[in-house]
């Protein structure tokens, strides 16, 4: 029973909050979705009603903690299988195990032990993907998929992610002082909550113009946005998902990666880039042209395509 009034609760809020606006059904379901996957704190709380908040972190990590996470984590999915059915179940599913992420990382932040930065890793990573998703559902609904989750980009992005979780691993085995390099982990987070603003502030003053996926063919809607932060940058987005990206690894202290991901970052950019303005171009032909003049893609050392 306290399940479904969770999830009258969060209905109640969802419909509040969206009053005088309009959100598709999959948006409100991620919404409430990642919301029940929060629950996921109620765990230490109730840990720390029997005792200090710093035995949080040790009960997790000890095996009755694993089994209560498990059966909770288990409660939860068997609720959505309840609540939905078909593709929005899938919605909710993603969302929800975003929101228990999010709510573990929480739960690493303040635990007081040496996994502090990676509970902000959690958290940065979790919220991005979920963000990208929820913010697509208010911009552009048309568009909004899956995919928008951004969960699998890539190969190579899911590769990236496992190296630097490799690489934390054995770094914080072999060089524990390494990670505790705080100062550093600090402008790591600084970077990523930069890079994140900065990503959806060009998404939302890009509005039903935004799309993950670069378009070959210009919609009667698709107009050329040069306002806003597209006033500083031709490509924000690319901007604050590049430093974002480094952000991460800078946070999480990982040499390797931060190198590999800055140079892996920029490649992957620069040919994003070239093939979005072939289009650019060929959609608005001499206003991109001048709009190219005048502004700078935002990415060291990408001009962007030249043209003659």
């Amino acid at each position: 029973m306290w399940s479904f009034r969770v999830i009258a609760i969060l209905d109640a809020f969802g419909v509040s909050i969206m009053a005088g606006s309009k959100l598709v059904l999959e948006g409100r379901v991620s919404m409430k979705s990642f919301a029940l996957g929060l629950s996921v704190l109620l765990l230490p709380l109730l840990r720390s009603c029997y005792g200090r908040l710093d035995w949080v972190f040790d009960y997790l990590t000890e095996t009755p903690g694993k089994i209560a996470m498990c059966v909770h984590i288990a409660l939860l999915n068997g609720l959505l299988l309840i609540l939905y059915r078909g593709p929005v179940y899938k919605v909710a599913v993603r969302a929800c195990f975003l929101g228990v992420t999010f709510g573990c990382g929480l739960i690493l932040s303040f635990s007081g032990s040496d996994w502090t930065h990676f509970g902000w890793y959690m958290c940065s990573l979790s919220f991005f993907h979920y963000s990208e998703y929820l913010v697509t559902a208010f911009i552009n609904p048309r568009s909004l998929s899956l995919d928008s989750f951004l969960l699998n980009h890539s190969v190579e992005y899911t590769l990236a992610a496992l190296s630097s979780w490799l690489e934390f691993t054995v770094e914080k085995l072999t060089f524990p002082e390494l990670k505790q390099l705080t100062w550093l982990s600090v402008v790591g987070l600084l970077m990523v909550m930069c890079g994140e603003a900065l990503r959806k502030a060009a998404m939302l003053t890009a509005g039903s113009n935004f799309n993950h996926i670069v378009q070959n063919e210009k919609a009667q809607s698709h107009v050329l946005v040069t306002s806003g932060v597209y006033s500083y940058c031709r490509h924000p987005s690319y901007v604050g998902w590049f430093y974002w990206s480094i952000g991460t690894q800078v946070l999480l202290v990982n040499p390797v990666c931060i190198l590999g991901y800055t140079i892996a970052s920029w490649r992957f950019f620069r040919e994003r880039i070239e093939e979005e303005e072939l289009s650019l171009i060929h959609f608005f032909t001499e206003d991109y042209v001048e709009y190219k003049k005048k502004v700078p893609t935002g990415l060291p050392f990408i001009s962007g395509i030249r043209v003659n």
